[in-house]
């Protein structure tokens, strides 16, 4: 674009990075299938009124009414969700019509929730990684991990050990959501020298799976490491302080002693398990005609030297997760963010970053900066909205009284043997973010009633509450489950049926995990043997 060279790239590297997704197939033969699929996408779309009106009519929910109108609009959305009878993205916008109409919240109530900080963060992220893409950044750090990593002869599962190494990494120190966003155009730009379409036989498709896999769960996997790694771990920490203001705090050293042997455990797990799902023999035979060393030196080094624009988007993004890292670390190592009262979130530095790319001129034509908004016309709006849609139904559970409908469901654990109370709350947390709420919004949701539960069983309380808050985390198996799941997903190497496929036994062996660390490394650490003060 007006003689930047960094522009002039093959087409194979103009394929966007994070394309609409379709999981619907439409039929091929119009003639023959038009009439069927005509009345299936009909009954589909009538499937969530229908169950919501069942809902409303006959079934009997042991709370207030709006709990029940709350219930019915879930399953309306999921319905529509889960069936793609409606575009996902407007899909996700009907809580602005379906909340005030059965009564839950006002129209202006539910349209903040599609302007939450994490949004804005996402929002923020995203605008960087197009700058990333412009300026064929990602190729470039594309090559440089496939070459240190790929190995000579080609070893793809080393390749693929260091693709989801480095995303855990860098999901230690920032937000999942953003590590996920950061590492999928590197992932996918390694993905782009590889045949697609017709072209593309089935070891290079699920090899590529495997990358997109690996990216989207390494995340949530890495964040499980330090502190500040996931919203849900300063949730946890937060909320163990005001119940139990005399007892020793979490602190980032405390967590780090348990949460890194934990994440390391999990994501040897998931490397194992992406291996023996996606890597056959055949691997390294059809894709070492597309991943040569020598071939990749050279290509390396006919982009030349950097040049102003992508070392400034770089240095941008280095002071971004800096700003992340520092923002809030500690209850007793207060950050930059306490200046400010707490006003600033993530989101604020995210957007203030992506901001910068559009003062900073890119020093190639006068008067043209880094980043213009010509260049924002991709932004990913559907996932966007699909996460504001998330929000908007996690805000509405928990005013309209369904949030303490279903915690009674947790009662049962007060019988629970002493051994089973990890994966039992584990499960049951990864569950509810699956198919209700984000992390953050389960873990403030069964916090506190874990914490009841607790004193209730007269057991130390983190013996409930870390596997409630960590198995918010193990949200695997959908799309929805969290928004590193979504930016995966929209790249369209994955489908649901993938995601099952490698995030079920995931779960199990990382509950299976956690269930042993708790008695034994937890006890230690957190002395969950000692009563609380």
């Amino acid at each position: 674009m007006n003689g930047d060279q960094t522009t002039d790239i093959s087409d194979e590297n103009k394929t966007p990075l994070l394309p609409t997704h379709d999981p619907i197939k439409r039929p091929q033969s119009f003639n023959s299938l038009v009439k069927s699929v005509f009345t299936l996408s009909h009954f589909f779309i009538l499937l969530g009124p229908l169950l919501s009106t069942i809902i409303c009519l006959w079934v009997k929910v042991d709370g207030p009414a709006t709990s029940r109108n709350m219930l019915a609009v879930m399953t309306w959305v999921f319905a529509w969700w889960l069936t793609d009878a409606v575009p996902m993205p407007i899909t996700s916008i009907s809580p602005l019509f379906l909340f005030p109409l059965f009564g839950i919240s006002s129209a202006d109530h539910v349209a903040k929730s599609y302007m939450d900080d994490v949004i804005v963060l996402l929002l923020g992220s995203f605008i960087l990684v197009l700058a990333v893409e412009h300026y064929n950044i990602h190729r470039r750090l594309a090559l440089n991990i496939t070459l240190l990593f790929c190995g000579d002869p080609l070893n793809p599962p080393l390749l693929l050990l260091g693709i989801c190494a480095t995303t855990a990494f860098v999901s230690m120190w920032m937000h999942n959501t953003a590590a996920a966003v950061m590492m999928m155009p590197v992932a996918t730009g390694i993905l782009h020298r590889l045949p697609s379409g017709p072209n593309q036989s089935e070891v290079v498709g699920k090899f590529c799976r495997a990358v997109v896999l690996g990216v989207i769960y390494c995340a949530p996997i890495g964040g499980l490491s330090t502190l500040t790694g996931t919203g849900v771990n300063l949730i946890l920490a937060g909320m163990w302080k005001r119940s139990y203001p005399e007892a020793d705090p979490i602190s980032f050293n405390t967590w780090f002693f348990f949460g890194f042997p934990l994440a390391l455990l999990i994501f040897f797990a998931l490397w194992g398990i992406l291996c023996l799902l996606y890597c056959s023999k055949g691997t390294s035979q059809a894709l070492s005609a597309y991943l040569d060393k020598a071939h990749l030196r050279r290509e390396l080094q006919t982009l030349g030297p950097m040049a102003f624009a992508e070392k400034m988007i770089l240095a941008v993004f280095s002071m971004l997760i800096v700003l992340w890292m520092t923002r809030s670390i500690a209850d007793d190592i207060p950050g930059w963010g306490a200046l400010f009262n707490g006003r600033a979130g993530d989101g604020t530095v995210s957007v203030m970053m992506a901001t910068l790319l559009f003062i900073i001129p890119n020093k190639k034509q006068k008067g043209e900066k880094i980043m213009d908004w010509n260049k924002c016309k991709k932004l990913p709006w559907n996932i966007i909205l699909l996460l504001g849609g998330g929000f908007a139904i996690a805000d509405g559970v928990q005013s309209s009284g369904l949030a303490h409908v279903l915690s009674k469901t947790l009662d049962f654990l007060e019988n629970a043997p002493y051994l089973a109370i990890a994966p039992a709350v584990c499960l049951i947390s990864g569950t509810i973010t699956e198919l209700i709420t984000s992390n953050d919004a389960t873990a403030t949701l069964v916090l506190p009633l874990l914490i009841q539960i607790a004193q209730t069983m007269h057991v130390h309380p983190l013996l409930l509450m870390l596997p409630g808050a960590i198995g918010a985390q193990f949200a695997f198996l959908l799309p929805t489950g969290t928004p590193s799941n979504l930016v995966g997903f929209a790249t369209g190497h994955i489908e649901i049926k993938d995601m099952i496929k490698t995030g079920l036994p995931l779960k199990i062996v990382g509950t299976a995990i956690l269930s042993i660390l708790m008695p034994t490394l937890g006890a230690f650490v957190f002395g969950t043997g000692k009563p609380v003060q």
